[in-house]
């Protein structure tokens, strides 16, 4: 019976050594999953304010480049000189880039803002599993969308090289070469905006399997 008395003190005695053990995070075993560490962390934290900056740049350059893009010129046909002019209010196509670009440049300017902040004062960029899943379903919808909008644009450009409503001109870029310049670095800025957003996605996706 002494044997038995002294088992029951060594695990009285023990138990709250293995709970404190548990709370500290230093457990190690099957049933404890180990912790990530604060360096972990920080490489995450900062990736996240990398890519929300990126962003950022992207949208709003691809914005930029397509609002202001319009030309006027001549066209040269059967040896008369018809006047010829392009904007990129006249193609849907186009409105919807610039109006997708503003979305996400708003969405990553916010999420730049709190990532920011949440790191000048030492605390984590994404402070809980209910926010990650916010913020990955965000920077879903806003990839698919620029991806949508660069896809549209790039085929209503490459329709007879116009893309512009009410011309029917063969050619159209050469005497508006400035204007399809301009409007293909938009698209370009667009897809690279997209990719940003899809890799946030996977990052987001890693977080919320770690942590």
């Amino acid at each position: 019976m002494n044997g038995a008395k002294n088992a029951g003190e060594a695990v009285n005695i023990q138990l709250p050594e293995m709970k404190v053990a548990a709370e500290m995070g230093t457990m190690s075993g099957p049933l404890v999953a180990p912790r990530p560490s604060r360096s972990v962390h920080g490489k995450m934290d900062i990736a996240h304010v990398v890519l929300r900056l990126a962003c950022l740049l992207t949208s709003v350059t691809a914005l930029s480049l397509m609002a202001t893009a319009k030309q006027a010129s001549t066209l040269s046909l059967y040896g008369f000189n018809v006047p010829v002019r392009s904007n990129w209010s006249f193609s849907d196509s186009f409105e919807y880039l610039v109006g997708v670009s503003a979305a996400v440049a708003v969405h990553s300017l916010l999420q730049l803002l709190i990532s920011g902040s949440r790191s000048l004062r030492k605390s984590p960029v994404i402070p809980s599993r209910n926010h990650a899943w916010l913020i990955f379903a965000g920077d879903q919808v806003f990839a698919f969308a620029m991806l949508s909008a660069g896809s549209a644009a790039s085929g209503v450009t490459n329709l007879n090289r116009t893309g512009i409503r009410h011309s029917a001109l063969p050619n159209f870029c050469k005497p508006l070469h400035g204007f399809c310049d301009r409007v293909a670095a938009s698209i370009a800025f667009a897809f690279l905006s997209s990719l940003f957003l899809a890799i946030s996605t996977v990052l987001d996706v890693v977080w919320l399997s770690k942590y």
